[in-house]
């Protein structure tokens, strides 16, 4: 699960995830161009991506005044004011506050047994499936579908509804305006009724305790916590479909060699998991965007008050002077330095933790009950959804 607040510069090609050939090396802020002409100034050096992600004088809120320059690449509910990823300061902190505890390592790995056990349910299912089978339909869109939908406490209706609000949530901008007007107030007026009920009928679910954190905290606006919750609920399985079916197909089509590790080591498989968060990006997008709200210097450059600044996270996590120049040589080595996969500072993605452990659990049991895995396709004829913060493969064919 991760934070979906990217703005994407150029699309890119619907190439296998690890082979974005329009990597450049990083190198000092340079200005860019948005498709829409906008300028914008991209920063990809590791530790002038990591400034910008954590110095406060780099903000979201500033995106979305109404003088500041246009995004064109935001749409759907990234572009609501009310959401998390676009408030900053106080505002910010007292929605990340309700739901802080929630996510925290320990908290976690309490859930591990479950998450496991929903995982053997999901593998159950798909080799019961004919072959070749589809790995997205079968797997990488039901494991976190199913563990999102546990914690929000939805039940299988609203599961069915949450894939297609997805659609709109995070669009590519090619849905009618009024069509996805219609489908973003029908999914904020779930999201209402869902905050409702809960504090109606508490439970032993996310929402539950969200309403129960904001009430206590006070002064958060409700349509802030329905733009929260609606934000977990379709970030909480979309990012997670997105990094898993974006690992399978890259281990599957170019590295199967480490497949039988994978199977036999839970820990190693938590460090391969790593590895592929830290290298493979959601999405072709060139930088989560940013708003100067000063004249500041950044890696010996000065970046005007005003400006928009893409910090390029998947080229900052290839920097050579920081990361080994070969980092796919070996996908079980610890990391030199901590990932910007999940951002840094104050908007660093709550969902981290259970990021790693989806992804872990679901690539260590896969590997390990179906050893023989391999695809019944082609990599490169695999079609693409290539969506405003993520690209993913539609249909992953398999057979063992």
């Amino acid at each position: 699960m991760s934070c979906p607040a990217d703005v994407h510069v150029r699309p890119g090609p619907p190439l296998p995830p690890l082979h974005r050939l329009d990597f450049e090396p990083p190198g000092p802020p340079r200005p860019v161009a948005l498709p829409d002409g906008t300028e914008a100034w991209l920063v990809s050096r590791y530790a002038d991506v990591r400034m910008v992600l954590t110095d406060s004088r780099f903000g979201r809120a500033g995106l979305h005044a109404p003088d500041s320059p246009s995004l064109s690449g935001e749409s759907g509910l990234v572009s609501s004011l009310d959401l998390i990823f676009n408030q900053d300061g106080e505002d910010h902190l007292r929605l990340r506050r309700t739901m802080r505890r929630a996510f925290t390592p320990r908290a976690v790995a309490r859930w591990r047994p479950w998450i496991a056990k929903i995982v053997e349910q999901c593998l159950d299912e798909l080799v019961d499936r004919a072959r070749p089978a589809d790995l997205v339909a079968c797997f990488t869109l039901p494991l976190p579908v199913a563990v999102i939908s546990r914690l929000m406490g939805l039940d299988a209706e609203a599961q069915e509804r949450l894939r297609h609000w997805s659609q709109y949530a995070f669009s590519d901008g090619s849905h009618p305006e009024e069509e996805m007007a219609a489908a973003l107030t029908e999914f904020a007026a779930f999201g209402a009724e869902l905050l409702a009920g809960r504090r109606r009928t508490p439970g032993d679910d996310l929402p539950s305790a969200l309403v129960r954190t904001a009430d206590e905290e006070g002064g958060i606006p409700e349509g802030q916590l329905v733009d929260f919750v609606c934000g977990l609920v379709v970030g909480g399985h979309d990012s997670t479909m997105t990094m898993l079916s974006n690992s399978l197909l890259y281990l599957l089509g170019e590295r199967p060699e480490v497949w039988p590790r994978l199977g036999a080591d839970e820990a190693a498989a938590g460090a391969l998991a790593d590895r592929l968060l830290h290298l493979i990006p959601l999405g072709d997008d060139r930088g989560t965007a940013r708003y100067a709200s000063t004249d500041t210097e950044v890696g010996g450059v000065t970046i005007p008050a005003g400006s928009v600044v893409l910090a390029d996270s998947g080229a900052a996590n290839r920097d050579p002077e920081v990361f080994p120049p070969r980092p796919l040589d070996d996908l079980f080595a610890p990391l030199a330095a901590p990932t910007l996969a999940f951002g840094a500072g104050a908007h660093y993605c709550l969902g981290a933790w259970l990021a790693r452990l989806e992804l872990q659990l679901a690539l260590h049991r896969l590997a390990a009950r179906l050893p023989g895995l391999r695809l019944a396709q082609p990599a490169e004829e695999v079609e693409w959804h290539l969506g405003t913060t993520s690209r993913s493969p539609r249909r992953i064919a398999v057979t063992w």
